[in-house]
């Protein structure tokens, strides 16, 4: 019996709008823990790391271009010790965002016990901003870039080991909105992308077919980073960042299957649920009937 850890982070400090906070407890009231139990898996739910909050003043002595960066620091910190600690006795950890700004702290606990961590990153961004070329300051636009080792040393050097993975070790499913130094950045490191257009070109089974053989032929061990804003806002609206012409909801769960069918991903985390900004709840439930795929659920 498969023995999986979830770790909570109420995560909201790594972009601007208020909710995402909120995301773990809507994952968890959409059943989150009940649909794995009912796959045969041990759930063993670690509840939520606590965030500190930055007081006024600290906002306002804030020089750099990255925001609450003492509050993000702290926090996957925590996030790495723990994730490290649960891959030791053999968990499979699966992380409950908050926004995706926990990447940082999730690769940097996972990947230490990796030569080679492979990691898919379903996302309508390619989160590969940093400081200097960030429009915004949000940290969770910059998760796959301070992973490779990129922007401030103090994030990318969490846990105490800088790059936690190579960018031929990436595949990006979804992207859609990226920035003119993310375009940069993929040209530059050659990191593999399957935007909305090569989706729409090759169909779903032929780009997660593809995925997971560049990945299965390097890896040896594949982290899921799944961020819901992936999702078409007509099927996950609930998210900070939406982005039309999305993937469908039916797209989605056909690439969670084919990951569970390949019995390649790792450890996983799903982030950016924002039930301030969601539907009765729909986007949380939408992303616990992906785990449900993506951990073996089948029809017959």
């Amino acid at each position: 019996m498969k023995d999986i850890s979830i770790i909570g982070v109420p995560m909201d400090l790594g972009q601007s709008r208020r909710g995402v906070d909120m995301g773990p407890s809507a994952l968890r009231y959409a059943g989150a823990i009940e649909k794995l139990q009912e796959l045969n898996i041990n759930v063993h739910d670690l509840g939520d790391i606590p965030i500190n909050r930055p007081s006024m003043e600290q906002a306002d002595q804030d020089e750099s271009n990255l925001k609450n960066l003492e509050q993000v620091i702290e926090a996957n910190e925590k996030l790495a010790e723990m994730v490290d600690k649960e891959i030791e006795v053999g968990h499979f950890p699966l992380v409950f965002g908050g926004d995706h700004s926990i990447a940082i702290g999730s690769l940097a606990g996972i990947s230490k016990h990796y030569e080679n961590l492979g990691v898919i990153w379903y996302d309508a961004h390619g989160d590969l901003n940093s400081e200097a070329t960030s429009p915004s300051g949000n940290i969770h636009g910059m998760p796959l870039a301070v992973s490779l080792g990129i922007g401030n040393e103090r994030l990318t050097n969490i846990a105490g080991y800088t790059p936690k993975i190579k960018p031929d070790n990436i595949v990006i499913i979804g992207a859609r909105s990226l920035d003119p130094g993310e375009k940069a950045l993929i040209q530059d490191r050659g990191i593999k992308v399957f935007s909305m257009h090569e989706i729409d070109r090759m169909g779903m089974p032929a780009v997660m077919e593809e995925a997971i053989q560049y990945l299965k032929k390097k890896a040896d061990g594949i982290h899921l980073s799944l961020d819901l804003d992936g999702l078409d806002p007509s099927e996950a609206p609930g998210v900070g960042t939406p982005v039309i012409g999305g993937m469908t909801y039916r797209e989605s769960h056909l690439a969670m299957e084919m990951l569970a069918e390949a019995e390649c991903i790792t450890s996983a985390e799903f982030v950016e649920v924002n039930p301030i900004l969601d539907e009765k709840n729909k986007t949380a439930i939408a992303a616990v009937a992906l785990m449900g795929s993506l951990f073996g659920e089948k029809l017959k």
